[in-house]
């Protein structure tokens, strides 16, 4: 019943917008931003250093690509919350399936329907994306299925993101855009600030891996999944990716400017780095790895500062 001078929706209306919350926390939002930020952001680059291609151009393709890589994700978060539904009733309670939210047949419908979409439309895009489709693919089924079950080996688990996150998606969507905007049936050289990103990327996503399961650790005790967390302890893997952050942020700062000169505008470069690396060193030192909400949310800003560089790094070219 409703109070008075309060207009509650339409069951038409709640229930849609219901289910498009409970798909979007399923998406894990913070993976799903980061693969769109990426893509924009090399978009960018390309832009800037492809002759025939101007920003503005090729807007079809930046749309399809977009959803492509979307789809990707879904699938691949996707498949792991399947896989680990009991792990994350006490790791992860939130999410939709460990809630009850969502039935385990929707999941896999979801997940099934997005790896579809993805390949009928990487088909549409040319090889080079279905390539980098197949890959994301097949290392995220790896990574949570049977009998390979990557995520249960802590350095193969984290091995398998860095590739997905630094190797596929800046390599791969790069390529891509080189060849079907750049000018077809080329294998275009890779510019500098691709390079520098994928450096910066290979560390920044190793670190990832491991902060990840930082709060994690109960649940992984429990169901016997080996993680750098339960390895080394809680405090040894904060150190660690902390380190892995330290000398992703130490390249850009330091070597990144004077490789990329006249390629990207180095106080940009300078500048942008230093801030992100302070708010890094800022979160962190008030961050306790036993304080498992604390650590949650520095997590997240840490998935920040990656969508962070990828705004950096096109500003830095377009500066130049």
């Amino acid at each position: 019943m409703s109070r008075p001078g309060v207009t509650v929706p339409p069951r038409a209306v709640v229930r849609p917008l219901a289910w498009a919350g409970t798909l979007w926390r399923f998406s894990r939002p913070h993976t799903l931003v980061g693969t769109t930020t990426s893509i924009l952001g090399i978009y960018v680059i390309a832009a800037a250093t492809l002759p025939p291609l101007r920003l503005g151009g090729g807007l079809g393709d930046l749309a399809l690509t977009l959803l492509a890589g979307a789809a990707v994700n879904v699938c691949i978060v996707g498949v792991n919350q399947v896989t680990d539904v009991a792990v994350d009733r006490v790791n992860k309670p939130h999410l939709p399936l460990a809630a009850g939210e969502l039935s385990p047949e929707a999941a896999r419908a979801i997940v099934t329907g997005c790896a579809a979409l993805a390949l009928a439309l990487a088909v549409t895009q040319g090889w080079v994306e279905v390539a980098a489709v197949s890959v994301a693919l097949a290392v995220g089924a790896a990574y949570s299925l049977p009998p390979l079950r990557l995520r249960r080996r802590p350095a193969v688990a984290a091995a398998s993101i860095s590739l997905v996150r630094a190797l596929v998606v800046n390599l791969g969507v790069w390529w891509h855009f080189a060849d079907s905007l750049g000018g077809r049936g080329e294998v275009s050289p890779l510019p500098g600030p691709i390079v520098a990103l994928t450096l910066f990327v290979l560390p920044f996503s190793f670190a990832i891996a491991v902060l990840k399961d930082v709060p994690d650790t109960p649940g992984d005790r429990r169901f016997h999944v080996a993680t750098f967390a339960l390895r080394l302890g809680p405090r040894a893997a904060f150190r660690l990716g902390l380190a892995a952050l330290a000398l992703a942020y130490a390249g850009m700062i330091v070597a990144a400017p004077l490789a990329l000169a006249g390629e990207a505008d180095p106080w940009i470069l300078v500048a942008g780095h230093l801030a992100a690396a302070a708010a890094l060193a800022t979160w962190a030192w008030r961050t306790s790895p036993e304080d498992r909400i604390g650590f949650t949310r520095f997590y997240l800003r840490v998935w920040g500062l990656l969508l962070a560089e990828y705004l950096i790094v096109p500003a830095a070219v377009l500066a130049a």
